[in-house]
């Protein structure tokens, strides 16, 4: 991530800074965001915001350096945009969530019309179309009319993403109450979940996972579920494993089930905080493969 963002922007800014300055219309524009210091944006990804903050600051930097030779700007989108990287982060159905590239396309070639005095500016896509008189924005809908999906560092409602961290923050303590034995649960979506998975366990899945996971959910049917794929055949069950967990994983039961039935990525829930990792993130991350290949029976 820094090789690719920081690095990257500084190094290939450096060897065209030259021929730039002998045009008349020069432009450097970094996709990257604006400096958000919300601790939000650090907690669940801080190798991933300080890469992407390294190229704003590449921004602030080269836009002073270079006042008046080089217009220097970052771009950044109010909504996620439907590329392949929202494919393999979010899963089928993700793109009616999404806008099309043409937005940023449509709000890059505005930057470029303006003058080399235009610098040093951190650009929302949907707020500069905007300022050039576009009100019809459903036209950059992947599926016009659908709730979209915000993009990182926004915080435009502070509030309301602190009180999600802070429902996520409490699922862990929810085990430290645990001084008789659980009761049984209700059956319901979960309960089904680890049933159809329990029916997909084998020796050969044990042997290449040899680890056991153990999810703390919150919700309906929720409470601390464990699978074991490290005893002969696997096991699943209502409770703390019997031996120690090597990944405990925190998450509502809505999007447990969401997410075993392939309907939410794992490394979508992780980055927007609905998923908790404590342990092995490796061992988390054959737990994803496995999952794919159960979506077809969840």
């Amino acid at each position: 991530m820094m090789n690719v963002n920081t690095r990257g922007t500084y190094l290939t800014s450096k060897a065209c800074i030259p021929h730039l300055k002998k045009s008349k219309i020069a432009h450097i524009l970094n996709l990257s965001p604006p400096l958000n210091l919300n601790p939000l944006w650090f907690k669940q990804h801080c190798a991933y915001t300080i890469a992407k903050y390294g190229m704003s600051m590449c921004v602030l930097g080269m836009a002073e350096e270079f006042k008046g030779e080089i217009a220097v700007n970052a771009l950044w989108p109010k909504t996620a945009i439907h590329t392949a990287a929202m494919d393999m982060l979010g899963g089928s159905g993700i793109e009616s969530q999404c806008r099309k590239v043409d937005i940023i396309a449509d709000a890059a070639y505005t930057i470029f019309k303006k003058p080399k005095s235009f610098t040093g500016n951190f650009i929302i896509d949907e707020n500069i179309l905007r300022e050039e008189g576009i009100k019809n924005f459903d036209i950059y809908a992947v599926k016009p009319g659908h709730p979209l999906l915000p993009d990182f560092f926004l915080d435009e409602q502070p509030d309301t993403i602190t009180k999600k961290m802070e429902s996520h923050d409490a699922v862990p303590e929810l085990r430290e109450e645990k001084s008789q034995p659980p009761p049984k649960p209700r059956s319901g979506a979960v309960e089904e979940t680890f049933r159809i998975v329990k029916d997909s366990l084998s020796d050969d899945v044990v042997k290449a996972t040899q680890a056991i996971y153990q999810f703390e959910l919150s919700g309906e049917d929720g409470g601390t579920w464990f699978l074991d794929l490290k005893s002969k055949g696997g096991n699943v069950g209502y409770g703390e494993p019997s031996d120690q967990a090597d990944v405990v994983m925190s998450m509502s039961t809505d999007d447990f089930v969401k997410m075993f039935s392939g309907k939410l990525k794992p490394t979508m829930a992780f980055m927007s905080g609905k998923l908790k990792i404590k342990g092995n993130m490796a061992l988390a991350i054959k737990l994803e493969k496995l999952m794919n290949q159960m979506n077809a029976k969840l």
